[in-house]
């Protein structure tokens, strides 16, 4: 499986996760959430800034089922769904990850027919420090 890529602004992201946080940057100035991160805000270009965890749910934005898989690493888990979930508490963030059954299963382990868009969600960590999603009433 791939490991993500981190800079010095995303990295505190990837730490939060590892400790099963969701958190995302936040203007220490203007309290605008911002994602990607980035050393000024695109709203008030304050250099401030702090981490906030959030609720971690979310819904359903967009999903694609890919066929075939697009990279080698991912062929014994197709067909698998990577989704868009618009946070709750930040409607303009939207974070990439996998629907799956529970914390640490495998990509694949939710059949593709069980994703709505706008289907709500919950984020999860199973021990590898990505975020995963579940279903909120499955």
């Amino acid at each position: 499986m791939l490991s993500p890529v981190t800079d010095p602004d995303g990295a505190p992201f990837w730490q939060y996760a590892a400790q099963g946080e969701l958190r995302v940057q936040t203007c220490a100035d203007c309290a605008e959430p911002r994602f990607p991160p980035r050393p000024c805000c695109p709203h008030c270009q304050s250099f401030a800034s702090e981490w906030r965890r959030v609720s971690g749910h979310g819904r359903i934005w967009s999903y694609v089922v890919p066929h075939p898989p697009l990279l080698p690493e991912y062929a014994a888990q197709a067909p698998y769904n990577v989704i868009v979930v618009e946070l709750a508490d930040a409607p303009r963030i939207r974070l990439v990850g996998n629907l799956v059954t529970g914390p640490g299963a495998p990509l694949n382990s939710l059949p593709p027919d069980r994703i709505r868009i706008g289907a709500k969600v919950q984020a999860v960590f199973g021990g590898t420090g990505l975020p995963q999603w579940v279903l909120e009433r499955p």
